[in-house]
């Protein structure tokens, strides 16, 4: 898992020269337990984001697929509308408008599969969400159905082969050394782990940066729980949730009731 053979051959390494830590998140958009990750992934950016760069890549198990129906948009309108392969090549266009706009997709794609019960294979659905996000849908059709994506899917299996990553989710840390070996975790930890793991990684103790305001912290994240707000500010759930109806009456957010969980969003206005 050494990296100085791997970053030769791949072009799209994330090293960063300012922050000292690179952190690779395997994960799969069809997979329950990448999505409970989203959380104790957020809550690491919030609180430690300084220490590392976070790199998000797809490591799913793709069906073979007729591609020459990838090689127009128009040419959509004569493929299979749902396919197993769909939610990762959608994750890959939006990715193409910005390494944000990549991380917003994937949040909505698990919202729209674990929480709303949608069905992310369908195409139509994809475009809803490129939609609901506020990508560019021409762009992001277009790169749908670009060579590009598929592209961009084969660097996150080679990354994921070279790395010896066979499961989602997975981390894999890396410090400043490009000589050293990456340390790789399968699986779902508790978040208190992987804060240690960055610390044994990092060399000296760390400290975590303070929350920011609800505002601040529903325009970077488009949904979030009232769980993972209490987790965030570090208060309980009950607390959470008397704060969030304040800024509820003020305008400021909307509730989202879902089967199991409440999810709040900045309002739309």
């Amino acid at each position: 898992m050494n990296r100085e053979t791997m970053l030769e051959n791949c072009v799209t390494s994330t090293a960063s020269l300012s922050k000292p830590i690179e952190v690779y998140a395997f994960v799969d958009p069809l997979c329950s337990k990448s999505w409970a990750l989203q959380p104790l992934l957020r809550k690491l950016q919030i609180e430690y984001e300084k220490y590392f760069t976070l790199k998000i890549v797809l490591r799913t198990s793709l069906p073979k697929m007729n591609l020459t129906c990838l090689n127009d948009k128009n040419d959509l309108t004569a493929c299979d509308k749902h396919h197993p392969a769909f939610p990762s090549i959608a994750m890959k266009a939006a990715e193409f408008q910005g390494k944000r706009a990549g991380f917003r997709f994937l949040s909505k794609l698990y919202e729209y599969t674990y929480v709303k019960s949608r069905n992310v294979l369908s195409f139509s659905v994809l475009v809803e969400i490129a939609e609901n996000l506020g990508l560019d849908v021409d762009e992001f059709i277009l790169d749908f159905s670009s060579h590009n994506v598929v592209r961009s899917l084969q660097v996150d299996l080679y990354l994921a082969n070279e790395m010896e990553v066979d499961d989602a989710p997975s981390f894999v840390f890396f410090n400043e050394n490009i000589e050293d070996e990456g340390l790789k975790v399968n699986g779902l930890h508790s978040y208190e782990i992987y804060v240690q793991i960055l610390e044994e990684m990092v060399g000296n103790p760390i400290t975590p940066d303070a929350p920011p305001s609800l505002d601040d912290l529903f325009q970077r994240f488009d949904t979030l729980a009232t769980k993972e707000i209490a987790e965030i500010y570090h208060i309980p759930e009950k607390s959470a949730e008397r704060e969030l109806k304040k800024q509820l009456l003020m305008q400021k957010i909307e509730r989202l009731p879902m089967n199991n969980m409440t999810l709040w969003r900045k309002r739309i206005v």
